[in-house]
């Protein structure tokens, strides 16, 4: 077995443990609102990933490259990284379902001093990483959309509750940092 495929188990294994681990307590909750952006985001990862595994099989799309093979680890290592120090930094205000929690601040300083969103970063460049390192156009391309729409879908659930939770404090946040993307979006 490749060490894609380990990869992939790997951060599937670890996005379990999560979505376990952390999840919001109704007794801790100041305000839920996840509007199904959850299972959007489960769906948008394991059905285009299993399809782009399925698709590099028939060939169609293939390219070849030890280049872009180590370069998509590379990408999938650097999201890791950025999604699991977003979640440290957050400590317990992370969860996987879109609340606040009643003793919740604003997070502004670490990654979340440049970007609002740092683990989507994170988990885009894992999939990016997951898609380049198969080589193939198609794989590629059926992985990394339905991803980047499910976590824009996701971004404007979670900033919607922010806002209603954090005011005007976040508006202003929202004015001095980017997305996902530091200085670009």
């Amino acid at each position: 077995m490749s060490l894609l495929v380990y990869l992939s188990y790997f951060f599937f294994i670890s996005e379990f443990v999560l979505m376990l681990s952390k999840r919001t307590k109704k007794s801790n909750t100041s305000k839920r609102g996840d509007k199904g952006s959850l299972l959007i985001l489960w769906l948008s990862v394991l059905i285009p990933l299993t399809a782009g595994f399925f698709i590099i099989n028939f060939g169609f799309g293939n390219f070849t490259g030890i280049f872009y093979y180590y370069a998509g680890i590379i990408i999938f290592a650097a999201g890791m990284i950025i999604r699991w120090i977003a979640i440290l930094q957050l400590k317990k205000s992370f969860t996987v379902d879109v609340s606040v929690n009643k003793e919740q601040l604003l997070k502004t300083d670490g990654l979340y001093k440049r970007i609002r969103h740092p683990s989507y970063l994170g988990l885009i460049l894992i999939l990016a990483g997951i898609s380049v390192s198969m080589c193939n156009y198609i794989s590629s391309l059926v992985i990394i959309i339905p991803i980047f729409f499910a976590v824009l879908y996701r971004i404007s659930v979670e900033e919607k509750l922010l806002t209603e939770e954090f005011g005007e404090k976040y508006k202003n946040y929202k004015k001095t940092t980017k997305k996902i993307i530091p200085g670009i979006y």
